[in-house]
């Protein structure tokens, strides 16, 4: 049966890089009905917090990537924890010692003698590759002070975890021999290696913990991205889907994953692209989804929600406005607050033609006369008040999406009138006016 694991050292948040690696290994496991594991690799006590490793298993949850063994899900091969694993360590370096393939030096160090033979890596992406006998010093698998080096823990958890295949970084592939050497040192078959390409920034340069778009948690849960609409644009960063098209829900990306279809060349990321995913989920929501995930971004300026049926149709009322889910505030503030601010080019719009104060006061005299307020009758208020004024009703729309709204942009006049009411629509023109002739 098939085993992968995703294996992060928790050194800071959940990055794109590894949310990659993490998803191609769930995609796997769940196409071959396997295993996805995950095992948090936290022997560095100087570099690795709880803090960070709590972090990366939020970012994993929210990306909707589920384990099943490792932290909170238990299973036969743990602990799942490096730094709870020192006795297994112990007794593996016992076997090398045995072997007579480790040797202390004079410092307290334990080195890894190397076979000194061509190793060849059979990898689903690369291909095979050969490493030439090498000349470089035995590595160090023991430190001075107790604690294990990478390579070694790396190696014996896969072992003890019986990995079939690792997805990992094409930055990893100059090393795999050396796994590879202790894996025949211990008698034991190494796993089948996937080595993904780099995912490098717009310009190139391989993308660091401080470029943009790089923090699950930063760049996406905080700006309002859709796990689904992340998950879809991360497979296509070093995998090409066979499909006739790009917007693909887990159910269609989990058959669809072959290794073999990994790219061998480097990933460029683009942020826009991603946007643009997050735009097409957006905007397949319900009202009542997109409304439930808007909410939050919503209270967090500080806006109260009172009638969440009104609310939810301002939000889906400005679907095909946004790309992302903080954007939507500032696109439907006006329908939660009566002291929305009055956009400057707007005011000066409005203040631009006279006959401008005419015109809203003949919309508010219409509306007024409204029995009931639907966008039917809106519009036929509208009608009333152009017609009696000698303009055509799309001279009205500008000047009462500014009243009503404070801006230039937005949803329909008469979406935004219904929905704020009969009342309030009449408080906001009677506001403008007040703005006109101060």
């Amino acid at each position: 049966m098939t085993r992968v694991r995703f294996a992060p050292s928790p050194t800071g948040d959940l990055h794109v890089g590894g949310a990659r690696t993490a998803l191609f290994n769930w995609l796997y496991a769940r196409k071959t009905s396997g295993t996805f594991i995950l095992r948090v690799e936290d022997t560095d006590g100087a570099r690795n917090t709880a803090q960070a490793s709590e972090g990366i298993v939020k970012g994993l949850r929210w990306l909707g990537l589920d384990w099943d063994e490792g932290p909170d899900a238990g299973g036969d091969c743990g602990p799942y924890y490096q730094s709870q694993r020192k006795d297994i360590y112990d007794a593996y370096l016992a076997k090398l010692e045995a072997a007579g393939r480790v040797y202390t030096e004079e410092g307290g160090a334990v080195r890894f003698k190397f076979s000194r033979t061509a190793i060849t890596v059979h990898d689903l992406v690369c291909g095979d590759v050969t490493f030439a006998p090498t000349e470089e010093p035995d590595m160090t698998i023991r430190r001075p002070d107790g604690s294990y080096i990478f390579h070694f823990v790396n190696v014996v958890d896969d072992i003890e975890m019986k990995m079939t295949h690792v997805f990992r970084g094409e930055d990893h592939l100059s090393n795999t021999w050396k796994h590879i050497d202790l894996f025949h040192a211990f008698g034991a078959t190494a796993p089948l290696y996937a080595h993904i390409p780099l995912i490098l920034n717009p310009d190139g340069s391989k993308m660091s913990k401080r470029d943009a778009g790089s923090a699950i948690e930063h760049s996406y849960m905080n700006e309002g991205f859709l796990p689904d609409a992340v998950f879809n644009y991360l497979c296509t960063l070093g995998w090409t889907p066979r499909a006739e098209k790009e917007v693909l829900s887990r159910d269609e990306l989990v058959p669809l994953f072959d290794p073999a279809e990994i790219h061998s060349g480097n990933a460029k990321f683009d942020l826009h692209k991603c946007q643009w995913f997050n735009a097409q989920y957006l905007r397949a929501l319900s009202p009542e989804a997109l409304f439930a995930a808007a909410r939050p971004f919503i209270e967090a300026k500080g806006y109260t929600i009172t009638d969440e049926a009104a609310a939810t149709a301002a939000v889906f009322s400005v679907k095909e406005k946004v790309s992302l889910l903080n954007e939507i505030p500032a696109w439907v503030h006006y329908f939660f607050r009566e002291d929305y601010p009055f956009e400057a080019d707007v005011t000066e719009k409005l203040k631009s033609k006279p006959e401008n104060t005419a015109l809203l006061r003949a919309a508010a005299a219409s509306f007024a006369t409204l029995s009931e307020w639907t966008e039917a009758s809106v519009q036929s208020g509208v009608d009333e008040a152009a017609k009696a004024n000698s303009v055509k009703p799309g001279a009205l729309m500008p000047l009462l999406r500014a009243a009503l709204s404070g801006q230039s942009r937005g949803p329909g006049v008469t979406t935004i009138a219904h929905l704020v009411g009969k009342d309030s629509t009449l408080r906001r023109i009677e506001r403008t006016l007040s703005e006109l002739s101060a």
